[in-house]
């Protein structure tokens, strides 16, 4: 049996409803709006009326009398003076107009969401923050968390971003481990997937916590404004260095906190170590650096993956090697060792003699090597000398001649390094996604901060010798050669990129012209 379609009143009635209902929406809306005004006052005299019958029913009978005179005689005064009712009705339009505008009430503590989670947080740090011989405890279960915890913040999610803990005296506070637990807690209860402060006032019994916001990734390659021995490795933290470095963001230019990392004779930490996994920026680390340092020097680029990486940086200006294979790094760092001697010997046999240390000893030369443990492990196949082995020279003795070596590795090959590479580079940088084990297997120390399971790439923490933790966020420096770079970024690095050298051929002797 064929089926009938159902009458048009039906099949449309829906349509037109939904029609209609916009229609009366936006005409009360623009109805809501015109009489918006009107609307105003009146809820304002009802308010005001609302008032005056409140005070006049508090008014003791005996005071009524007189009070009603008064009101009697001040609206006889207001009738016989000039433009006397006018100037009252406006002024009890104003009042009511004021009485009846929509004031926005003001926060006075936590909704009942934050409340719950302020304390569930306090639950969980009854147990470190307690002792059953203590006769009147901070925390206690059940206990009032407006007692330990002030100053608390959320963000528009319900989610705290600042939080002050007063915490007894006698917990542990100079003991790693019992911060460490409280820091994880924390993190765990106040939400993951964020970078965290912690900040112990030892004195006041008092840890602070806060939410880091993201450092900015838009900073790429360009000419900072340095002297000679003075590296940028990255951005921080506002607050975290003293020094700030003018950096241009598109047409802006604005001052930004620099991690710069100073080598040479008087330098401290005169090598840098880096390590991340792949994809974390290492390389684009180097070729930071590289950039940076052929503005005032020589560099040496050795690879260990082979992938081209630097492919750039070949036959320019100021660079005097960049190998792949195993011979030819092997070659390289060998004349590196000798060239070290030599300005080592050069240098002291100009200071016997009383005089200034040759030229060609105050040029930088900078060795730049990514993943040696490639090359340990074809090494070790071969028969042949790790090239780090090589690197002895210059970790040991090349600060006073201005050799400088940076080292990148993964966390997977950091027992392959050798000892002379472990001790020598006291700058250090870690890149990428680590734990805190990691980041402390690396700097010596955890960091303030609680690292992230997701960061972009060059993201990551810097120390320099003994200093603090930094976060550090690597300027952007891709390789211009390749097709995912955006025309930004590939032109910032073009144009910092020396002049390349022209290949001289040389020329076939002329024929000797035969004898007649």
């Amino acid at each position: 049996m064929a089926r009938r379609p159902l009458p048009r009143i039906l099949s449309s009635g829906s349509a037109q409803l939904a029609r209609s209902r916009e229609i009366a929406r936006t005409a009360a809306d623009s109805a809501t709006d015109v009489l918006h005004p009107l609307i105003t006052v009146t809820r304002g005299l009802r308010r005001l009326v609302i008032t005056t019958r409140q005070r006049w029913a508090a008014t003791p009978k005996d005071r009524r009398g007189p009070t009603l005179f008064l009101v009697a005689a001040c609206v006889l005064v207001v009738a016989l003076i000039p433009y006397g009712p006018l100037v009252a009705l406006i002024s009890v339009m104003a009042a009511a107009a004021w009485k009846g505008r929509v004031r926005t009430p003001v926060r006075t503590g936590p909704d009942e969401a934050e409340t719950g989670r302020l304390q569930a947080i306090y639950e969980a740090l009854v147990p470190y923050f307690s002792v059953a011989e203590d006769p009147a405890p901070l925390f206690a279960h059940g206990g009032e968390w407006s007692k330990a915890f002030s100053d608390y913040e959320f963000d528009s999610n319900g989610r705290l971003t600042r939080l002050r803990v007063k915490y007894p005296g006698y917990f542990t506070d100079g003991e790693p481990e019992s911060r460490t637990r409280i820091e994880q807690l924390l993190h765990a209860k106040s939400g993951r997937g964020r970078e965290y402060l912690f900040s112990w006032d030892e004195e006041g019994n008092q840890l602070v916590m806060s939410v880091l916001p993201a450092l900015p990734t838009s900073i790429a390659a360009q000419r900072f404004v340095t002297v000679p021995g003075e590296t940028v490795l990255g951005f921080t933290d506002a607050g975290a260095v003293q020094r700030t470095v003018p950096v241009t963001e598109g047409e802006e230019t604005r001052d930004a906190p620099g991690v710069v990392w100073r080598t040479g004779p008087r330098s401290k930490e005169p090598h840098l170590l880096v390590v991340g996994e792949p994809g974390s920026g290492t390389t684009t680390l180097l070729r930071s650096i590289a950039l940076q340092a052929l503005q005032h020097g020589d560099v040496l680029i050795i690879e260990g993956s082979g992938t081209g990486e630097y492919a750039c940086l070949t036959g320019r200006a100021g660079v005097l090697a960049q190998e792949c294979g195993l011979a030819g790094a092997l070659a390289t760092l060998e004349w590196a060792a000798h060239e070290t001697e030599r300005r080592l010997i050069a240098a002291n046999r100009a200071r016997q003699a009383g005089h200034l240390a040759p030229e060609d000893t105050k040029r930088p030369l900078w060795i730049l090597m990514d993943r040696p443990s490639i090359f340990g492990h074809l090494a070790a196949a071969d028969g042949r000398t790790d090239p780090q082995q090589l690197l002895q020279v210059p970790l040991r003795h090349g600060r006073a001649v201005q050799v400088t070596v940076v080292v990148a590795e993964q966390f997977d090959s950091l027992d392959a390094l050798t000892e002379a590479v472990r001790t020598h580079t006291r700058a250090r940088v870690v890149l990428g996604p680590a734990t805190f084990e990691q980041v402390e297997s690396v700097l010596g120390v955890e960091p303030h901060t609680t690292p992230t399971a997701e960061v972009p790439p060059g993201r990551g923490y810097a120390r320099l010798g003994t200093g603090s933790v930094l976060r550090l966020q690597v300027p952007a420096t891709p390789d211009p050669y390749d097709e995912t770079t955006t025309e930004a970024h590939r032109q910032a690095v073009l144009e910092l990129l020396p002049e390349r050298l022209e290949r001289v051929e040389a020329a076939a002797p002329a024929p000797v012209p035969a004898e007649s």
